[in-house]
């Protein structure tokens, strides 16, 4: 609890504590009068200030303004009657406190969420010097600079593991409590904490482009990013203020007129205490603070799974998506070709992998390099000569002083060798050893491990149409999306043709359903741009991906997509509970405030009570653990 809402709590104690005292002991009317006066001060007085500085910046119309001149109108009255009954102008004041406690703490449990997020920011990075570590600020480190992580520090920039192995706590980034391995040569962002060994990082980017700035800069301009039910009660309030303060004046003055002209008393003190019960059944504070509370604590429980979530907008827009279109590679696949099967070859397993590897050491193309980390050993180039690499086919050379040659069917064509097709889904190299066809290894680009039960639960979560669109091949992607139950693909594609079949998706869209693009690549960011809503896997995606999207999964986790969407739905579900709420019990107190049949314990209930239930309802956007 922070020292405002301890000094609130003890103001709420204490004049309680005095009304009480003053309801039981039978004190003179002048000394009562002088104790409920101190009462009304102890728990009004910050209210009347705000009040008095609304009127001076001439911005009067606001919930401060209203409780003020209904407590002081209702003080007034108790005078003008001599009725020495000041309980219902404290009442309001102490009930109206009690809301705003409520509030208060709902508003520290939201963004107690996102400073557990903001924690990630490093306060230093560790540089070795003469032997020596010097802390210096994140800022000054230049990308290529070596830094050092000891255990129990925060890794301050993006860069890649050169020496050591260690275990890193990605909690405040993914949400998952599993620790991470990472040992040399491993890609490592900002933000994680080391948990055991020392490591030594060269950077890869500057502080300001890291990983932990990014998200930072993300969280931060959330709440600037309104929803259309946000700039709704915004506007409402900017007109439903000022136009009950005039009803109540009109309340307070008409009928007692007409009165007098029809020749019957006015019975001034009846209709101002009408007027007065009506400002403060009026009051929006229901509506002003519940719904920006609600999205606020949809964001931050959103962010404590790993979901980032740029603005109320989004979370409004997330909740209306009925059809989602994946990029294929790095989002529903690992974007790591990996050896798959080695089929048709007289020889040993490891002893074809070793000789394609061998033959394909001077390549950097990804499946070479998949080729050497399934041979699993160091490549040793010395028995490896005269190599030629024939685009677009393959390459051939000698393996200790053996022709090998590792390719697809037109390097075997070429060669005049006979090879044998494959059924398997994936990339085939062809291998040949001493002019003979010695079988053929297959490499795929894996699918992750769990996106099977994200794609069902979309389905769950009322997902109707899932598309996935590749610039792979036609049978690779008709192999995936069959796998996956995906309703339809769109294969071989270049990144001007998926904004163009994202174009066409979304004029098939009807009423207000919005449409998903998941994406991770730089060249996903036009797409992402241009769908309702643009979804960056962010661990793994590319800046640019990351800058496009309009939400962010911080560990490259599709699960977290269906997840994303339940937690908007109950955000807004909540959102549209209170203004129903609110709304109804507004007005029906009203008119029964103007017609005389509710009195100020019912426009306290219809103000501070509808308040506190809106607040309490709230709340519950920040639970999303189990949703």
């Amino acid at each position: 609890m922070s020292k405002k809402q301890k000094k609130m709590l003890i103001r709420i104690i204490i004049a309680s504590l005095l009304m009480i005292l003053l309801n039981v002991l039978k004190l003179p009317k002048a000394v009562s009068a002088a104790g409920y006066l101190v009462t009304y001060l102890v728990i009004g007085w910050d209210i009347l200030r705000k009040a008095w500085k609304g009127v001076l910046n001439r911005r009067p119309f606001d919930e401060c303004f209203l409780m003020a001149v209904a407590t002081l109108g209702a003080i007034g009255l108790a005078v003008y009657e001599r009725s020495g009954d000041y309980n219902e102008a404290v009442a309001v004041m102490l009930f109206y406190q009690i809301g705003e406690f409520f509030q208060s703490y709902a508003v520290g449990r939201s963004r107690r969420n996102i400073t557990e997020l903001m924690d990630i920011r490093p306060d230093y990075a560790n540089i070795e010097r003469d032997g020596a570590l010097e802390q210096v600020d994140p800022d000054e480190v230049e990308i290529g600079t070596v830094i050092v992580v000891q255990p129990g520090e925060k890794v301050p920039i993006d860069g890649t593991v050169i020496e050591g192995s260690s275990t890193l706590n990605t909690s405040a980034l993914t949400g998952e409590s599993v620790p991470r391995e990472c040992r040399a040569g491993d890609e490592i962002i900002s933000g994680c904490i080391n948990l055991t060994g020392v490591l030594k990082i060269r950077t890869t980017k500057e502080f300001g482009e890291s990983t932990v700035s990014k998200i930072l800069e993300l969280v931060e301009n959330a709440s600037s990013r309104k929803s259309r039910s946000e700039e709704f009660i915004s506007r409402f309030a900017r007109v439903y203020t000022p136009a009950v303060v005039y009803s109540a004046l009109a309340l307070a003055i008409l009928p007692p007129l007409v009165r007098l002209v029809a020749g019957m008393p006015a019975d001034w003190n009846i209709w101002i205490y009408r007027a007065l019960t009506f400002l403060v059944i009026s009051c929006p504070c229901a509506l002003v603070i519940s719904i920006p509370l609600s999205f606020f604590a949809g964001i931050g429980g959103a962010s404590h799974e790993g979901v980032l979530i740029k603005g109320s907008n989004y979370l409004e827009t997330l909740s209306q998506v009925k059809t989602v279109v994946f990029d294929k590679t790095g989002t529903l696949t690992k974007g790591v070709f990996e050896v798959s099967g080695v089929h048709h070859s007289p020889l040993e397993d490891a002893e074809l992998l070793e000789l394609a590897a061998l033959v394909e050491c001077a390549s950097s193309h990804p499946i070479s390099r998949s080729l050497q980390r399934a041979h699993g050993k160091e490549i040793d180039r010395g028995r490896v000569a005269d190599i030629e690499e024939i685009s677009g086919e393959g390459v051939v050379g000698r393996v200790d002083g053996r022709p090998v040659a590792a390719g697809n069917d037109k390097l075997m064509k070429r060669l005049g060798i006979a090879w044998q097709d494959c059924r398997s889904v994936g990339t085939v190299i062809h291998i040949a050893v001493d002019g003979a066809y010695a079988g053929h290894i297959v490499i795929s680009d894996l699918e992750k491990p769990n996106v099977k039960e994200a794609i069902r639960a979309l389905r769950d979560a009322g997902i109707r149409r899932i598309i996935m669109l590749t610039g792979d091949a036609e049978k690779v992607a008709s192999h995936v999306a069959a796998d996956l139950g995906i309703d339809e693909y769109h294969a071989q594609l270049l990144p001007g043709d998926k904004v163009d079949l994202v174009e066409r998706f979304l004029a098939e869209q009807s009423g207000r359903e919005k449409l998903a693009f998941v994406g991770d690549g730089i060249n996903d960011a036009p797409v992402l741009s241009r769908a309702d809503i643009g979804i960056a896997m962010g661990a793994l995606g590319s800046d640019a991906a990351i800058e496009a999207a309009d939400i962010v999964l911080m560990d490259d986790d599709p699960m977290k997509i269906a997840k994303g969407i339940r937690i908007s739905r109950k955000c807004i579900r909540i959102v549209y509970e209170n203004i129903v709420f609110a709304l109804a019990v507004k007005f029906g107190c009203l008119i029964l405030g103007a017609l005389g049949i509710a009195n100020m314990w019912a426009a306290i209930f219809a103000d501070v009570g509808v308040m506190v239930i809106a607040v309490l309802n709230a709340i519950r956007a920040l639970r999303v653990k189990n949703l």
